[in-house]
């Protein structure tokens, strides 16, 4: 995460009308390795993992880091979101000292389709205003997956670049937190 200034972590469980974002706890672990092994889910990320790889490899609390929240549904993990620091070895900044807080998302596929991902978002980037108030966050996604490409839109990200990235082309935009009034926060 960014490092403007001090943010409280764990945060306290944000609730949206359906879900609630969370720390990790144990009863996640089963859920992180479906994640990380779901061939649908690592369509755009670089492909899945084996499942015995992760067996062995994820911690009994897994994700439990700043950044990293649980998409919690009815008391079941559904997903998880991050809000970390964008590489500065990797392309696309707004900054020219890199630094960038970057949204990054991935579902359960049986969560695909309802809406959550957005409700899940937004929540997150609201948490992200009000812990760091102008921070702007980024989003880096292949264009040829059209839901996260929409879904950037609903958020209100705004393209700043393409560029070509693990083999294909990538849409990189750019969130600022807005006032009440619609004007950029300061």
């Amino acid at each position: 995460m960014t490092e403007p200034g001090p943010v409280a972590w764990p945060p306290v469980p944000t609730r949206t009308e359906r879900l609630v974002l969370r720390e990790s706890e144990a009863r996640d672990r089963a859920a992180f390795i479906e994640l990380f092994a779901s061939p649908e889910v690592g369509t755009y990320i670089g492909g899945s993992r084996a499942r015995d790889e992760l067996e062995r490899a994820v911690p009994e609390v897994p994700g439990r880091r700043q950044g990293l929240f649980v998409i919690d549904l009815d008391g079941t993990m559904i997903g998880m979101i991050t809000l970390d620091r964008r590489d500065a070895e990797r392309p696309g900044h707004i900054r020219p000292d890199a630094g960038e807080t970057e949204l990054g998302y991935m579902l359960l596929p049986q969560a695909w389709g309802h809406g959550y991902a957005a409700e899940a978002c937004t929540a997150a980037l609201d948490w992200f205003a009000d812990a760091l108030p102008g921070e702007p966050v980024v989003l880096c996604t292949r264009t040829a997956n059209d839901r996260a490409m929409r879904l950037a839109a609903k958020l209100g990200f705004i393209e700043v670049e393409r560029f070509e990235e693990y083999g294909a082309e990538q849409w990189f935009g750019l969130w600022s937190p807005v006032t009440p009034s619609g004007e950029p926060a300061t």
